[in-house]
């Protein structure tokens, strides 16, 4: 999934100034001895030093810190440094960034029955911050709560929902279902092992519990909404302080232990994130030193980037990075009169994405785009159902026009959401309203802030259809690096939720439902591969989405930290669970 955090919106530079340095690896102790794009190929900056504080900063503020309620990449990345799912991605730069690996458990699942039933075996002797034990019945309790309290927690997937057995006359959460025994589709016939019974196969499993819904949680120490002011550790560093909307102080975990950790290194002293700070500000602190990380994972401002692409030695600190996501324009098939498919079809066609492009950023922020699935991602297919036309830099109107025309739906209104602390989506999503007026579509920008877009705006249908939001802005990320990782949530009908909804489109498509069905439950890897790339191609003979670029980030490596990779898992973020400093 995960949701993708955002870019800053980017002066357009010449095409010579696009073209960063060759790539080059080995370690950087001071600016200029790692080359362009090196994080992307190698670790940059080796180092087991321990000691120091690591210092973060971000431009607004995460949703959640909740392991178990949340949905964007970065903070999937973060959590792993006080939360263990059973499964992680091993840090690795570029696609060596895919690399699954046990971290919870101790092995990979051991499916049966087809792929029906996946049991795990906790590692032993792993302990919470307190002190006390990890049980196979914390991680139980942690799905229970992330996929079946959702009027509680709402912005993580609903995978195990969808896909656990049902309870006999079903299950409403931990919180509402008191009863000892729980889900009965997770078993823990003691205190190691867990046992997962799903309705139908699926054999991308071990990939579904790297996400930080598996990460354990204590059930007497859970206050629901308010878990994410103390989230009690598993990970090598612990919550020392959390002052919402300012800092948060992650300090080390006496209670963890290398001998049961094959993966983190537990480096700095101490770990320390603003938040709200300007990325003027981030830009700056990063190239004095003075912050290591862009916790967003964002990519530096428009200023920044003129500067440094321009001078040699700052390029050299840089790296841009494919991420396996996409950006997006969403149709909503629910509100007229886009629920006509050719009036869909039209808005495929009229989109300009090269100004799209322009105003992101020019081709350093992200190719083309003409598919639903990124061109990095496994499986990928090459195909254009609505190419487009240029006469200069004129697009030619004349497919669009017609499929309109065959809609019949004359002159509309509508309106198109985005996220206002995202200058890169509104000035995209401004772009796509300068081109829909040419076909006879009138579209007013409405802003929302990134904690709230999905929990109360574009991921509630309902806020949607009362407020006759037709178009969406969007990015997507692979909730893992496979087809059914990056596509079903935002395609399954049964993944449509009432709040945190990511299916902005709302299909609910019969074939691509059943397609999404049956490749999770196929053993080969070929043929899922096959299979998502019919879904894709399905999806775009649908119309309810514009791909409008693959999606590329600039991110200015800090010379003052160590083990920089920058990882396909985690967006072309650096991977966060190394990280150390230079003291």
């Amino acid at each position: 999934m995960r949701r993708s955090v955002r870019v800053a919106a980017i002066a357009t530079v010449t095409s010579a100034g696009l073209l960063l340095a060759g790539c080059g690896g080995g370690k950087s102790s001071n600016k200029g001895n790692a080359k362009a794009n090196a994080a992307t190929t190698s670790v940059v900056n080796a180092s087991d030093e321990k000691g120091g504080t690591l210092n973060y900063a971000m431009s607004d503020a995460p949703e959640s810190f909740d392991p178990g309620n949340t949905y964007y990449a970065f903070v999937y990345n973060f959590s792993r440094l006080y939360a263990r799912p059973l499964t992680t991605f091993k840090p690795g730069p570029g696609l060596k960034g895919n690399e699954l690996v046990p971290d919870l458990a101790e092995s990979m699942g051991k499916p049966t029955d087809g792929g029906k039933t996946w049991t795990y075996k906790l590692r032993k002797g792993v302990k919470y911050d307190d002190g006390s034990a990890i049980t196979s019945k914390d991680v139980k309790y942690a799905v229970e709560r992330s996929n079946f309290a959702r009027d509680v927690l709402s912005l993580g997937p609903n995978y195990f929902q969808q896909f656990l057995v049902d309870n006999p006359g079903g299950y409403k959460g931990p919180y509402k279902d008191k009863s000892a025994e729980g889900l009965k589709s997770i078993e823990t016939p003691d205190d190691q092992t867990i046992v997962f019974h799903l309705k139908r196969p699926y054999y991308e499993f071990d990939y579904l519990v790297s996400a930080p819904q598996t990460a354990p949680v204590p059930q007497a120490k859970d206050k629901g909404a308010d878990y994410t002011k103390n989230v009690v550790s598993s990970g090598s560093y612990k919550f020392e302080s959390y002052q919402e909307g300012k800092q948060l102080v992650l300090v080390r975990n006496p209670h963890w232990s290398a001998s049961t950790d094959p993966l983190r290194k537990q480096l700095p002293d101490k770990i320390v994130l603003k938040l709200k700070v300007a990325q003027s500000t981030i830009d700056k602190d990063l190239k004095a030193g003075n912050t290591q990380v862009d916790m967003a994972g964002r990519g530096v401002d428009a200023q920044t980037q003129a500067q440094i692409l321009t001078d040699p030695s700052e390029k050299a600190n840089t790296d841009n990075a494919y991420g396996q996501r996409l950006v997006y324009t969403a149709i909503n098939t629910k509100v007229a009169p886009f629920n006509n498919v050719e009036c869909r079809k039209a808005v495929e066609y009229a989109i300009d994405k090269k100004a799209v492009q322009k105003v992101m950023g020019g081709p350093i922020r992200g190719d083309l785009a003409t598919t639903v699935m990124p061109n990095d991602l496994a499986g990928y297919q090459k195909f254009d159902l609505y190419p487009q036309k240029y006469s200069g830099d004129t697009l030619d109107l004349t497919e669009a026009k017609k499929h309109w025309d065959k809609c019949g739906a004359g002159n509309v209104n509508t309106t198109i959401l985005a996220r206002s602390d995202r200058q890169d989506e509104i000035d995209a999503a401004t772009s796509v309203i300068d081109s829909l007026k040419k076909i006879g579509v009138n579209a007013r920008i409405q802003q929302y802030p990134t904690s709230k877009y999905f929990s109360d705006y574009a991921g509630v249908p309902e806020f949607t259809k009362k407020n006759n939001v037709g178009l969406m802005m969007m990015q997507w990320s692979s909730d893992y690096p496979t087809g059914f990782g990056y596509l079903n949530q935002i395609l399954n009908g049964k993944a449509i939720q009432k709040s945190g909804n990511s299916n902005l489109s709302e299909l609910d498509d019969p074939k691509i439902n059943e397609l999404l069905d049956k490749a999770i439950a196929t053993a080969s890897k070929a043929e899922r591969e096959k299979m998502y790339a019919d879904i894709d191609k399905r999806t775009m003979e649908q119309a309810v989405i514009v791909p409008l670029t693959y999606f590329k980030v600039l991110h200015y490596r800090s010379p003052e930290a160590t083990n920089m990779v920058a990882s396909a898992a985690y967006t072309g973020q650096y991977d966060y669970l190394n990280i150390g400093v230079k003291k």
